[in-house]
């Protein structure tokens, strides 16, 4: 396998470990230590997991860039979530404050925008150094292979649990940040 491929699927999968790594230590802080997110960072780790599944859909493509497409689209989506959110919790509106504890100085719609412009950059620095699509087929090593698959497996559980989550939280009606609606 050439060099700059095996490269390319590197990049792919250490995109989708960091992304993994975040939305496991999302759910860490919600179900181990309470704290329950709100409508918008629910919908971030929605735009997060969008993102996760373009990777996955990149690193099964052979000739298409398409999947790169999709989690550019939801790193853009992210971006947008969690600038709006991060620009009314500046000045936060009476009787509103902040949900949740700051991690390493930084409350979490201010880590999503930070996570969004390294999504962005990650993407476009991909991009200029190893091009568009390949004629080639990718040939990686099995434990490479495997590797992935499992992170992908890994990926669509944490989307479960997510779900799952969100629904004890939500129930069918709105989301709010004072319970789990159906417990």
């Amino acid at each position: 396998m050439p060099v700059v491929v095996l490269l390319d699927r590197l990049v792919l999968l250490l995109m989708l470990a960091v992304l993994a790594a975040i939305l496991t230590m999302a759910m860490v802080l919600q179900l181990a230590f309470g704290e329950i997110p709100c409508p918008l960072c629910l919908l971030q780790r929605v735009a997060m997991l969008g993102c996760c599944f373009g990777l996955i859909q990149q690193l099964q493509a052979e000739k298409s860039q398409r999947g790169a497409g999709i989690g550019l689209v939801f790193a853009l989506l992210l971006l947008v979530i969690s600038a709006r959110q991060t620009l009314l919790d500046i000045v936060p509106r009476p009787g509103h404050s902040y949900v949740g504890q700051a991690v390493f100085g930084m409350h979490m719609p201010v880590w999503s925008v930070v996570i969004a412009v390294a999504l962005l950059l990650g993407f476009a620095i991909r991009f200029a150094l190893f091009g568009g699509p390949r004629a080639e087929a990718m040939t990686e090593g099995l434990a490479m292979r495997r590797r992935a698959r499992a992170l992908e497996l890994y990926v669509v559980l944490l989307c479960a649990i997510n779900f799952l989550a969100v629904v004890l939280q939500c129930g069918l009606g709105e989301c709010h940040t004072f319970g789990y609606r159906l417990l």
